[in-house]
Formats: structure tokens, sequence, C-alpha cells
């Protein structure tokens, strides 16, 4: 615990760095234009898409009237941008998370090596494929998840836990590979993310709570959906600051146990050294 929580003041105090802050612009421009660009491009041809396949479906029609008799029909206008924007701020989350994940995430580690463990030694590292591999195949793993979770959803416990946890995963995944990918051997990284899964999933719930956040910008109000194209901008400046965070967060913490780890092997070497010296 005190190890997370050292990591966590360094991280908040890294956020503030002007190089992380330069850095989160690149996420920042390539997630919010592209965001931006396809909201005012399709918001309103996929919004009356979404409502027209509803009001095909007998079902979804019998719900739609009913909502109509009981004096629901604003709730009714507002199904179809609810559904777009349910469907669409996993994916928002999920290009901003690996913008960051590829672009942010190895110059932090590169910066924390500089700064505080300038004697660290970069090892056999990953190669490009795996690299690019590793978050693709837990970005796929965490969708699938999400969408075989969603009907436990409606129990209201639930519906707190399991989206963070899901998150919080796909978090600790990414991001804490991508720290020791350049810096870890292979046998490294796999000692330092199985002996602190724990800590490094409660890191990664953590951060997904706290991408939970901006989540609240469409909860504010149904106005909310009025500006979409707008807030899901928004949307993205809240989910790089969270996952820049989140990088100094796991680049703290990764590397001081990596850190750790090569220093208590070589001990008993060095220990073996001195004993043959005669």
């Amino acid at each position: 615990m005190r190890d997370i929580a050292d990591a966590l003041w360094r991280a908040a105090a890294y956020c503030l760095h002007p190089k992380v802050l330069l850095w989160s612009l690149l996420p920042l421009a390539l997630a919010g234009g592209a965001v931006g660009l396809l909201g005012w491009a399709y918001w309103e041809t996929t919004v009356a898409a979404v409502r027209s396949a509803l009001e095909q479906g007998e079902l979804v029609l019998a719900l739609l009237q009913w909502l109509d008799s009981a004096g629901l029909q604003r709730l009714r206008s507002l199904l179809a941008p609810m559904i777009v924007v349910a469907l669409s701020v996993p994916l928002v989350l999920v290009l901003t998370l690996l913008l960051v994940a590829f672009v942010v995430t190895p110059a932090v580690a590169r910066l924390v090596v500089a700064r505080r463990f300038p004697g660290l030694q970069r090892r056999e590292g990953v190669s490009g494929w795996k690299a690019l591999l590793w978050p693709l195949a837990c970005t796929a793993a965490a969708l699938l998840a999400l969408a075989l979770s969603v009907p436990l959803w409606f129990v209201p416990p639930l519906v707190l836990v399991l989206p963070p946890l899901i998150w919080g995963w796909l978090t600790c995944r990414v991001l804490a590979f991508d720290v020791l990918a350049s810096y870890a051997s292979a046998s490294e990284r796999h000692a330092v993310m199985r002996s602190r899964r724990w800590s490094l999933l409660a890191i990664g719930v953590c951060c997904g709570y706290l991408g939970a956040l901006p989540s609240l910008v469409w909860a504010a109000s149904a106005a909310a959906l009025i500006f979409a194209p707008l807030l899901a901008v928004v949307s993205v400046w809240l989910y790089t600051i969270v996952f820049a965070f989140a990088s100094c967060w796991f680049a703290h913490f990764c590397l001081a146990d990596l850190q750790r780890l090569r220093l208590s092997e070589a001990r008993p070497a060095l220990v073996a050294i001195e004993g043959s010296a005669p």
C-alpha cells in the first residue's frame, strides 16, 4: 500500500511537468479531432438511423407507444441519442487509452527513468508486433467482457462495480505492459506483473473509476445530448487527463518495482563474488 501511495503522489506531481503536458496534446489532438469531425459529420445521420431501427421493432415500438401514453414523449425523442452516446462512449474511451498508451506512456517511462532511476538499463524489450498486438488483444477482451456484462448492470450494485473493474483491468494490462516493454526483459516483465498483480489491478480500478467521471457529463441533463458532438470532444480531453495521470502512476510503480527486483537479484551474485575472493 505504501508503494501505491508513493507512486500516486509522484504521478500527481509529474502530471504538471511541462513535458507530460506537451506529450498529452498529441493524443488529445488526434482523438479530439477525429471524434469532433465524426460527430459533426455523422451525428444527425446516426441518430436518425437508430431511431428508424427502433421504430421497426415491434417490441421497441410497443415500448415507445407506452411512453407516449404515459406522457413521456420527451423521453421517446431522447432514446435514440442516448443509445448512440452509450455505444460511442466506450469507443471514445478505448481510442483515447490506446493513443495515450502508444504516445504518452513510453515517453513518461523515459522521463521517470531519467529523473528517478538513471542507472536502470534497458533490456531486450518487446518486438514491435507484440507491442501492438498486446494492447489490441486486451482491448478486444475488455470490450467483449463489457458487452457480456450488460445484463448484470440492471442489478443496482453491480453497475457501480463491473464497468470500472473491466476498464481498470484494461488500463492495468495495457499501461503496465507499455511501461515495462522497453526496460524489462520478458522474464522481468512477467515477474513484476505476476507478483504485483493485485496492486496493479488496484491502481487500474482507481483509474477506472476516474475514467467513469467524464461519463457524468452526459448524465448532467438531457440538454447534454443536444451538444453531444462538442461534449464528446470535452470527454476526450478529460479521458486524456485521466490516462496521462494513470501512465505516470504505473510508470513510477512498475519501474520502482523493477529496480527492486534487479537489486534483489544482484545481491546474491555480489555475495558470491565476495565469497570467492582470496
